[in-house]
C-alpha cells in the first residue's frame, strides 16, 4: 500500500529520509547477524569481530533515527496517519539495534566455541538461525510496503521460533549430561540459540509496529483465536 501523498512535500522528504535510515540500519544488522552466524558455522574469527565492530554504525544510526524523528515531530506536527508513521520508524529503531546487539552476542560466542574443536550439535543453530532471519526480513518487510498481512503473519511465527529454542535447549542440556567435558561448548550453543529466540521476539514488536502504522491497529499481546 502507497502512503498518500503529503500536502507539504517536505514532509514527504523528511519521512523518506527517515524511513530510508530505518531501513539502512535494517540492512546492517541483517548483515551483522549473517556474519556472526557464518563466523560460528564456518569457525571464521574474522567474520566474528567484523559482526561486533559492525556494531557501532548501527548504534549511531539509532541516534540519528531519532534526532530526525523528533525534528519531524517539531517541525511537522503531523496527525494521524503520518504520526503513526514517523512514530513507527522511531520505534523500530531500538528493535534494530537490540537485534544488531544480540548479533554481538553471538559473535562473541563463536569466538569462544571457535578455541576449542568443533561440536557437531552446532548444526541444531541452523534452523533457528534460519527462521529468526526470515522472521527479521519479513518483519522490516511489512514495514516498508505497509503489509499488514504480512505483518500479521510475522506475529504468527514467533511461537514456533519459541518451540525451536526450547528443543534445542533441551537437547544441549541432554548432551551436556552425556559429555560434561563440552559443558562449555553447549553452554555457549544455549546462548546463541537464546539469541536467536529474542531475534525473532523483535521481529515481532517490528511487526506489530508495522501493522499499527498501516491500519491504525495495535495486536500487541493479542491471544489465539482474537478478534
Amino acid at each position: 500500500m502507497t502512503p498518500p501523498k503529503h500536502i507539504l512535500g517536505t514532509f514527504d522528504e523528511a519521512l523518506s529520509s527517515l524511513r530510508n535510515n530505518v531501513l539502512m540500519m535494517a540492512g546492517l544488522a541483517e548483515r551483522t547477524l549473517d556474519r556472526a552466524i557464518k563466523g560460528l558455522l564456518q569457525r571464521d574469527d574474522n567474520l566474528c569481530t567484523t559482526a561486533i565492530a559492525d556494531d557501532e554504525e548501527i548504534d549511531q544510526l539509532e541516534k540519528q533515527i531519532d534526532k530526525d524523528g523528533i525534528d519531524v515531530l517539531l517541525r511537522f506536527q503531523p496527525v494521524a496517519s503520518d504520526l503513526r508513521r514517523v512514530v513507527a520508524a522511531m520505534k523500530l529503531s531500538p528493535n534494530i539495534e537490540r537485534i544488531a546487539d544480540q548479533a554481538t552476542n553471538i559473535a562473541r560466542r563463536a569466538r569462544k566455541l571457535n578455541r576449542h574443536p568443533p561440536l557437531p550439535e552446532v548444526e541444531i543453530i541452523v534452523p533457528i538461525q534460519a527462521h529468526a532471519m526470515a522472521m527479521f526480513k519479513d518483519s522490516i518487510d511489512a514495514f516498508s510496503r505497509e503489509d499488514v498481512d504480512l505483518g500479521r503473519a510475522v506475529v504468527g511465527r514467533d511461537k514456533e521460533l519459541d518451540y525451536m529454542n526450547k528443543m534445542a535447549n533441551r537437547r544441549l542440556t541432554e548432551r551436556m549430561a552425556q559429555d560434561p567435558k563440552q559443558l562449555r561448548g553447549y553452554l555457549n550453543l544455549i546462548f546463541i540459540s537464546r539469541c536467536l529466540e529474542r531475534v525473532g521476539d523483535h521481529a515481532t514488536n517490528i511487526a506489530e509496529d508495522a501493522v499499527y502504522a498501516a491500519a491504525a491497529e495495535d495486536i500487541r499481546h493479542q491471544t489465539a483465536g482474537a478478534t
